[in-house]
Formats: structure tokens, C-alpha cells, sequence
């Protein structure tokens, strides 16, 4: 098979591209990214010289380049690029419009056009909005509430008309927060754990009672896997998570406890405009159909998380400097 992924070098991409070489060593794999602050080429330093494995330098709303890359044989079309981070989207939504919205438009037009077996659009249980009394399951209404989950609803609901009017065969994924190694550290999880190791604040949005669905990122890859070789799926969407809710200051009170640091580092910050309160996806749906549910226990995957970041300081100390520094201290209101 020869796989499009776009986004690759990002967190969730860059784990899903070294899980496949590694399953499927005889796959090509080409990944197209535009290398925006969160894509980081060290992500994927140790596979870099795999002759299965080609990076390509680019944006997916460069129309030339799409329509070439995916006219040169492309089995499948995973589509990870995006612009992900719902603080930035607050603070200046039109990247995330003309990256999630009419970059996805782009690939599945030249999908469209050079008919690929396999087109993976990966959303988020974002578009959904508040989950309330229960779980969202892939039928609930979709509202999101900051500018890039309504970018990615967009997305999501764009995709899902290709199939419905050209049967491009497409697959729509929604899921829950990813954690593991390799996540850019404005996100919270490594975001906190770099912090607590130097010793300086987490910040920790209004009273820290927001809770979401946690998924360990190699456990998603899975499940992608999954959907990409699957049949008779087209155009459907499938929730994915680990049914594991946590708060924020519950996942804050774990970190200092690994990293034996004390919770007067917590720091209550001004909540953000929009923040859901509770994100949570049921799962029945893929589990039914292709037998995937979570095996990991989050407590355990999330200090092996921090350990590979207390063992990775080369990795993550370069990128908390310079531009990112003049991000925090914006965001936030406070020196990194």
C-alpha cells in the first residue's frame, strides 16, 4: 500500500507513521506536512532514513502538490494537518478556517479525482461540544464552541459530502484527547509535565473541574488502522476513546505525584471564553463493529507519558524558548 499521510510530522501523525512502518514494513509512506511551529522534524529523526518513508515539505491547500503527490499511485489518504490548538483558534481563527476547511477540500478533490480506495478524515469529539448527561455518540448534534472545532466540524461534514455525492470512500474518526510522547508542550498534559520538572506553574483553567476522555495516542493509531483496512464502512463515522474521564486538576495532582513535586504549583488562571465543561465519546459503535475497545489503564500510560518526557529534555527544552516563550507569556499573562 502506498499511504498519503498529511500532518505527519505532528504529534499524532508522527506516532501513526512509525506505527505503520513498524506493522507494515513493506508499505510506502509519504508524508506531507507543512511544518508550522508544531511540526517538528525530530518527531521522526529515527525513521527519516527509511526507504519506505518520504517527507514532503508543503501545504495540503497547495492544489499542484496535492494533486501530484496523490496522482503518483497513492493507495489511501489519512489526513491528520490541521491547525489543532483551540487557544491559538480564539486568539486568530482564519489559519484554522483555511488549514482545516479548504485544506481538507483540496485532498479530497484530487481524491476524488484519481479515485482513492481509502480516505480517512480524522476529526475530533471537539465538533460535539458539551457532553451532558451522557456520552456523545456519533448521531448527537455537533456544536462546537471555539473557532477550531467549528473548523473541524466543517471538515468532518465536508468530507462526509464527498462520500455522499462523488462515494468517495471515506471514514470519519472523532476522537478524544491524545497523551503520549512527542505532543507539542502548549498542550496540557506535557505542557505540565515540562513545567513541574523546572519547577514552575501549571496553569490550570477557571477551577480546574473540566473533565475530558483520555486516550493514549498509539491506542488511536490502532484503531486508524483499523478503519483503514476495513470494508463496507463508507462513509460512516466512528467515535473513538478510552471511556476514562479525568479533570484537569486530577491529571495535574498525578503529575506532581510521579514527578514528587508539591500541588503548590497549581495556579488557577482566568477560564478561557467557550471551554467545555465535559467532552466524552461512547465508543459501542467501533467496538461493535470491529472489536476495538481501550486496553490501557490511563494512570499507567500517563507516567510512562511523564517519564518520557523527564527523559527527553533535549527533545521538548529547544521548543520551550523563543516564540514559544512570547506565547505563554501572552496567553497567560505570566513569564515561562
Amino acid at each position: 500500500m502506498k499511504l498519503l499521510v498529511t500532518g505527519g510530522l505532528g504529534f499524532i501523525g508522527s506516532n501513526f507513521v512509525r506505527y505503520m512502518l513498524n506493522k507494515y514494513p513493506d508499505y510506502r509512506i509519504i508524508n506531507l506536512d507543512k511544518m508550522t511551529y508544531a511540526g517538528n522534524p525530530a518527531n521522526l529523526a529515527d525513521i527519516a532514513d527509511n526507504p519506505h518513508y518520504s517527507f514532503v515539505r508543503g501545504d495540503i491547500i497547495d492544489v499542484q502538490l496535492v494533486e501530484k503527490l496523490i496522482g503518483e499511485g497513492c493507495d489511501a489518504v489519512v489526513n491528520f494537518a490541521a491547525e489543532t490548538h483551540v487557544d491559538r483558534s480564539i486568539a486568530d481563527a482564519g489559519g484554522f478556517i483555511t488549514t482545516d476547511v479548504y485544506g481538507t477540500f483540496v485532498l479530497l478533490e484530487a481524491a476524488r479525482r484519481h479515485k482513492i480506495k481509502r480516505f480517512i478524515q480524522i476529526s475530533t469529539d471537539e465538533v460535539y461540544g458539551e457532553a451532558e448527561s451522557e456520552p456523545c455518540t456519533e448521531n448527537a448534534p455537533l456544536n462546537p464552541k471555539s473557532p477550531y472545532a467549528a473548523s473541524k466540524a466543517g471538515a468532518d461534514r465536508l468530507a462526509f459530502s464527498y462520500w455522499a455525492t462523488y462515494q468517495l470512500p471515506v471514514i470519519i474518526t472523532r476522537c478524544s484527547n491524545n497523551y503520549g510522547p512527542y505532543q507539542y508542550p502548549e498542550k496540557m498534559i506535557p505542557l505540565f509535565v515540562t513545567n513541574a520538572l523546572e519547577d514552575k506553574p501549571l496553569p490550570v483553567y477557571g477551577d480546574g473541574q473540566n473533565t475530558r476522555d483520555w486516550i493514549y495516542v498509539l491506542e488511536h493509531n490502532a484503531a486508524i488502522d483499523l478503519l483503514l483496512h476495513s470494508s463496507g464502512l463508507d462513509g460512516e463515522v466512528f467515535n473513538i476513546g478510552s471511556g476514562g474521564e479525568y479533570s484537569i486538576l486530577q491529571i495535574a495532582g498525578i503529575i506532581l505525584k510521579v514527578l514528587g513535586k508539591t500541588d503548590r504549583l497549581i495556579c488557577l488562571v482566568k477560564d478561557r471564553p467557550g471551554h467545555v465543561r465535559r467532552h466524552a465519546v461512547n465508543t459501542d459503535k467501533i467496538r461493535r463493529v470491529l472489536n476495538w475497545q481501550s486496553q490501557i489503564s490511563f494512570e499507567q500510560e500517563l507516567e510512562k507519558t511523564i517519564r518520557w518526557y523527564q527523559n527527553n529534555r533535549s527533545w521538548w527544552e529547544p521548543i520551550k524558548s523563543g516564540s514559544y516563550r512570547e506565547y505563554y507569556r501572552t496567553h497567560y499573562g505570566v513569564e515561562l
